[in-house]
């Protein structure tokens, strides 16, 4: 097996999961949802979920086995990533969450056409922390569907000294699942990609629409984050 997909790796996914199911067995779990998401998902519409790369592993279990398509990067730790969510009950998609990044919104988009809710770290998967990069805009436009912004709290909880502070509740935790109001990107956001105005991910002309939906959308996904990280009693 080549280097890049190491002897060990399937059974290192193994193993993953399984503990992560283990471990999220014995959280307490409280979930807190907008009216107009439950509503949404009632009337059977499908999501774009957008969540912080720090609050990934209590929302993969969360909505583990859900069927939900995943936004996943070509790092060096993303073949790890994809195996673990693929046995939580995940399929996977690989590429950037910028804008530049086409295969993965190609990824992306073709499970959208078979009907997958859709999951992405809008500031993954290098960060900057808690910022949005214009790309959740774009794959919301190009799938014309809604974002969902997502977080997730924990207490106790163990932060990790990696560059978004990466959460692991401890068995037992208290976890608080919010998923806020669904937020629509205006049309005004994908023209410049359809006339291929935009550049890639070294930093380009984004539409001033679509600049206003991107910040506005990263301020409601960084106040459910303080809201719910102060309603469990974890950091600030």
């Amino acid at each position: 097996m080549s280097a890049r997909h190491p002897w060990w790796l399937p059974a290192a996914a193994f193993l993953g999961a399984a503990l992560l199911r283990l471990l999220g067995s014995t959280w307490r779990v409280t979930v807190a949802d907008d009216p107009e998401y439950t509503a949404g998902l009632r009337r059977g519409e499908r999501f774009i979920y957008a969540f912080w790369h720090s609050t990934m592993l209590p929302l993969v279990v969360f909505h583990r086995d859900e069927g939900a398509a995943v936004l996943v990067s070509r790092h060096r730790d993303g073949e790890l990533i994809a195996r673990v969510i693929e046995r939580l009950g995940f399929v996977a998609a690989r590429g950037s969450s910028t804008r530049g990044g086409e295969a993965g919104v190609r990824g992306m988009l073709a499970w959208a056409e078979r009907d997958r809710h859709l999951g992405i770290t809008p500031d993954g998967p290098r960060g900057p922390a808690e910022e949005v990069k214009d790309g959740a805009i774009y794959l919301a436009e190009r799938a014309a569907r809604r974002l969902v912004p997502t977080t997730a709290a924990a207490h106790p909880v163990r932060v990790l000294a990696t560059w978004d502070g990466f959460l692991v509740p401890w068995p037992f935790a208290r976890v608080l699942v919010v998923h806020g109001a669904p937020f629509a990107p205006g049309p005004a956001s994908g023209s410049a990609a359809a006339t291929g105005a935009e550049s890639g991910p070294a930093g380009a002309a984004v539409p001033e629409a679509a600049e206003r939906a991107r910040a506005c959308f990263e301020e409601t996904l960084r106040r459910l984050s303080r809201e719910a990280r102060a309603r469990v009693g974890g950091r600030a």
